[in-house]
């Protein structure tokens, strides 16, 4: 007999159905109900391997519709300022947005102050679902100064990068972006959105983007799906080439 509980038993079957591709990405797991016949377990050891499982990243949920097994994430790196799309492509993958709103708002201090306009200024404000592989990922909201941003609403928002179009059709060149990213759980208009259960992880980046003058363009709350996607940045211990050493007796 086992010594491990039998949850971690079923848990470590899961896992190997997984890893060894019996259960493939986006499969449906057998439902609850079919796991505590399968096994002879009560639901309370089912849910329990399940939820280990969620919380390893090898499964995902969707309410109303069962357990999914999870694909391997995909991911942007952070060294180079590039749009989602321009990211992606270079990897293979399909990418489309479907602009959720796009209007005019009166700046709150937050945007305000990153946009460094007057607070209640009217700015434009984009909200965009965007889409990998035809399922979403991620919600961005970006606020623009309105010259910029009603621009930005006569283009192809579906299909276009917003970086994109503010270099090739505005003819703005970008320079640098600050950002800083954490993570928080999915509410109810984000788990709608993105099509995963309520209390999902989530990863929230804030991210202001300059002009290459120095100008801020573009602030922007996104919202990525923590099962699905990643960050990724390549950093040195020291940064630049490291100084000399002269020994004793050399010239200055």
């Amino acid at each position: 007999m086992s010594p491990q509980p039998m949850y971690a038993q079923i848990k470590e079957e899961l896992r190997a159905r997984i890893l060894d591709g019996r259960y493939t990405p986006h499969e449906r797991l057998p439902s609850e109900s079919e796991l505590i016949a399968l096994f002879g377990v009560s639901r309370i050891t089912v849910r329990q391997a399940l939820g280990d499982l969620q919380r390893e990243g090898l499964l995902f949920k969707i309410h109303g519709k069962g357990t999914y097994v999870s694909k391997p994430k995909t991911f942007q790196e952070l060294g180079q300022l590039e749009g989602f799309a321009e990211a992606m492509s270079k990897r293979g993958f399909e990418t489309f947005n479907r602009v959720v709103a796009q209007r005019t708002v009166k700046a709150a201090r937050d945007v305000a102050d990153h946009l460094q306009v007057p607070l209640n200024t009217s700015v434009t404000e984009i909200r965009r679902v965007r889409f990998l592989n035809r399922e979403p990922i991620s919600l961005d909201v970006s606020w623009f100064e309105r010259e910029l941003g009603d621009r930005l609403r006569r283009a192809d928002l579906a299909h276009r990068d917003i970086f994109s179009l503010i270099e090739n059709e505005c003819g703005i060149p970008l320079g640098r972006a600050e950002l800083q990213i954490e993570a928080m759980l999915a509410d109810e208009t984000l788990a709608g959105l993105l099509l995963v259960e309520e209390g999902s992880p989530i990863l929230r980046m804030e991210r202001l983007t300059y002009s290459a003058a120095g100008k801020p363009l573009d602030y922007e709350h996104l919202y990525y799906r923590g099962d699905a996607f990643q960050y990724r940045m390549h950093i040195e211990r020291h940064a630049g080439q490291a100084p000399s050493i002269k020994r004793a007796g050399e010239a200055e």
